[in-house]
């Protein structure tokens, strides 16, 4: 999965796009390097970033919906927002689409309820609060993978409850969101008690602090560390992972489904 950022102020200012041109050769980047889903946003989830009016995240996630399909019409296309009303007019105007909330639907109450009667595809992520409060909300009465874990049980329950089909679910742990350093790593390693509920899980590590505060580095020096953690997260369970560096992420995938078919069997070395 591809991220397309359409704001000025995305973590990762290699991402950042705002006018179409640039939308543009992201997304003919994405496409040639392999992205399997294009994920489109317009609002900004890194730790403490401004409000986006709703008027204003449509127009943006419009504009890369427009070029997507433009570019590529088959390719399937992911909306990151937690507010129904942007699904809502994203599917009046394109039609399917996957909906990645970073809320799972905590965040807005008719998220839940838009989805399931539009029938699409739905992405949970675990956070806690919002992105303005969200990393001042890290402390848990238990460890951090019984914690999430737990939630997806009962979040699950209740978007199936809303009318949000299982086969149509998938769950994000939302490194980053809500989580320190520390608890990050804790749920990378416990990622398959979560693959364990039975449904896909996305990974969203790329260039991540968990990485570059580790390393003492920068987002824009986080590539090498985000392959690693990748591979990781595939080892756990991941069905899907959602990266700034396509090439990258394709490779990495490809070198663990060889790894996974041969190279744990004897007499396969060259």
């Amino acid at each position: 999965m591809a991220i397309v950022n359409i704001t000025p102020d995305s973590f990762y200012a290699g991402s950042r796009t705002t006018e179409a041109a640039a939308v543009e050769r992201r997304v003919r980047e994405a496409l040639d390097e392999g992205a399997s889903i294009l994920d489109i946003g317009g609002y900004s989830s890194r730790p403490g970033a401004g409000e986006v009016p709703p008027d204003e995240e449509w127009r943006r996630v419009r504009l890369g919906l427009d070029t997507v399909r433009r570019l590529a019409p088959g390719v399937p296309v992911s909306v990151d927002t937690f507010r129904s009303e942007v699904v809502e007019r994203a599917a009046a105007a394109f039609g399917d689409l996957i909906v990645n909330d970073i809320s799972a639907g905590e965040l807005d109450p008719a998220m839940a309820g838009t989805v399931a009667r539009l029938g699409l595809p739905y992405i949970a992520m675990h956070m806690k609060g919002d992105p303005q409060t969200m990393q001042s909300l890290t402390a848990y009465r238990r460890d951090i993978v019984t914690e999430v874990v737990a939630y997806f049980e009962r979040r699950t329950a209740e978007l199936e409850a809303a009318g949000i089909r299982r086969d149509r679910l998938v769950l994000d742990p939302g490194f980053g969101f809500a989580k320190s350093v520390e608890q990050n790593y804790a749920l990378l390693a416990g990622l398959p008690r979560l693959r364990a509920l039975g449904y896909p899980v996305l990974a969203g590590l790329s260039r991540k602090s968990m990485i570059y505060k580790v390393l003492g580095t920068t987002p824009a020096e986080a590539l090498a560390g985000t392959v690693a953690l990748g591979w990781e997260a595939l080892r756990g369970g991941a069905t899907l992972l959602r990266v700034h560096d396509v090439r990258e992420a394709v490779e990495t995938i490809r070198l663990y489904t060889f790894y996974e078919r041969v190279g744990q069997q004897p007499g396969t070395a060259e």
